[in-house]
């Protein structure tokens, strides 16, 4: 508990840079204001700094003693296209974007952690605290790994952390393995011969076609993947004509799709595939599908997610650390863990209160779970970069 309490000192201030980030929200790779923020606090703490990594990212340095062990602590900076509904003073001030996802907060627990350590944290190697651009989309983390983010900044393992309102404050998640499914996109066009809707024989009816297209591509989910394996496909927009009395020419569906097992997200593509061409034919159309890998299943690693899971129970206390079930979102951490070792947890967020969950145009981060994410970035790094006195007197 003393770090924690060492850490809540830093509250007032951390709740001052995630309301001045809330107030100016950004989405993907337009995070210009809030990596300058978050570079200026970083080189004042006395970090090295290097910023424009996957374009807008930030990555601080910080060394101590002469180890050579190095880990990475990852928070993403990225708000939503969303329009924000709430009424207190530090509301978006950017029509249309908001943090609705409480990116805000991650980057202000990820700021403290590296203002406490940086004061005299007691941790023998390097730290580097990744803020991370596009999560929500455009695959940021994806862009910073393919921009060399592991070569630039070596880390032997990687840490990421999500609010989860639901979950009570002072709780926190965990599970070894999958926690996060794939995210996959997918847009499909059917064409064919438009006519007259009072003389639907002379021509093709892509309307029906459509609709037949989304009954047959639920029995992916629920005829060909394996009851036991979990998968979800959505179609999520239908579009066609805009007359009364026309039958459209073409018609576009577009969904997402999700998984845990790479096999699962093959066996969708492939059955998709075959269900278009299928309907296509029995309907007189033609339908295009393309397909799209967006984000991979988020996967933690057994050894890394046991560590985390004896921190935050140190931390925390054993009985607020559970494990949680896999969740169908998202998470391009994903591709932060595919690069390395590590775990991914959820920081209990309190109740939702009307609805206001992620993602709704009224949420807002709870400031009162500030602290301990920090306390969780802290202890998590100076128990595994512990210093050697520290292991001789454990």
């Amino acid at each position: 508990m003393a770090v924690l309490e060492k850490i809540r000192l830093l509250h007032g201030e951390m709740t001052g840079w995630r309301r001045a980030i809330h107030a100016c929200p950004e989405t993907a790779f337009e995070e210009r204001r809030t990596s300058a923020l978050v570079a200026e606090k970083l080189e004042s703490f006395g970090l090295r700094v290097s910023k424009g990594l996957g374009k807008t990212g930030v990555v601080g340095t910080l060394s101590a003693g002469s180890g050579k062990r190095a880990i990475g602590l990852r928070a993403d900076m990225d708000a939503l296209r969303v329009q924000e509904l709430n009424e207190f003073d530090y509301r978006s001030r950017n029509d249309g974007v908001m943090h609705a996802c409480g990116h805000d907060g991650h980057t202000a627990m990820l700021l403290g952690a590296a203002k406490y350590l940086a004061a005299g944290g007691c941790f023998d190697g390097t730290v580097h605290f990744i803020f991370q651009p596009a999560e929500e989309w455009g695959g940021g983390g994806r862009e910073m790994v393919k921009q060399g983010l592991f070569d630039k900044f070596p880390c032997d393992s990687v840490y990421g952390m999500h609010n989860w309102p639901g979950l009570p404050a002072g709780q926190f998640g965990v599970r070894p393995g999958p926690i996060m499914a794939s995210s996959d996109i997918f847009e499909i066009e059917l064409s064919g011969h438009g006519c007259h809707a009072a003389m639907p024989h002379t021509g093709v009816d892509l309307v029906v076609a459509a609709s037949a297209l989304v009954q047959a591509l639920q029995t992916i989910a629920s005829r060909s993947v394996d009851p036991l394996e979990p998968a979800v496909v959505s179609v999520t927009q239908l579009h066609a004509g805009d007359a009364y009395n026309v039958i459209p020419g073409t018609a576009v569906l577009r969904g997402t799709t999700r998984a845990f097992n790479p096999e699962v997200q093959d066996l969708i593509e492939r059955r998709m595939n075959e269900i278009c061409a299928g309907i296509a034919a029995t309907y007189g159309a033609r339908a295009d599908l393309r397909y799209t890998r967006n984000y991979p299943p988020t996967v933690n690693t057994e050894r890394e997610t046991a560590i985390c899971a004896s921190v935050l129970a140190d931390l925390a206390g054993a009985e607020n650390v559970i494990k949680v079930p896999q969740v169908m979102g998202s998470e391009d951490f994903s591709f932060m863990l595919r690069a390395r070792p590590g775990c991914y947890v959820f920081a209990g967020g309190g109740p939702v209160k009307d609805g206001c969950g992620l993602h709704n145009p009224r949420y807002d981060f709870n400031d009162e779970v500030l602290p301990l994410g920090a306390a969780y970035w802290v202890s998590l790094a100076e128990h595994i970069l512990k210093k050697a006195d520290a292991k001789r007197h454990k």
